[in-house]
């Protein structure tokens, strides 16, 4: 089946140069893109995404966060409003 589709230009170029780079054409990389991504997550993928690893990964440290809240929001409230003006 054809389709159309509208790619912003920059976006194009990457998909030129990366297509152009795994020896494969632009319309072979998106079909394989397509596949991979309509197949979705794998159950025994190796990592998970990038941004998974970003917004989670300090997720142990969810106790000191609030220790350290705890202290600067005690700290802060000594200060005296007159002081500053």
């Amino acid at each position: 089946m054809k389709t159309t589709l509208e790619i912003p230009d920059p976006l194009y170029r990457q998909l030129k140069v990366t297509a152009a780079q795994q020896g494969k054409t632009v319309r072979s990389f998106v079909n394989d893109a397509l596949v991979e991504k309509l197949r979705g997550p794998t159950a025994g993928s190796a990592a998970p995404p990038a941004w998974t690893r970003a917004v989670g990964g300090l997720k142990h440290l969810r106790t000191e966060n609030r220790r350290i809240e705890k202290t600067i929001r005690g700290e802060f409230s000594k200060i005296n409003p007159e002081d500053w003006k």
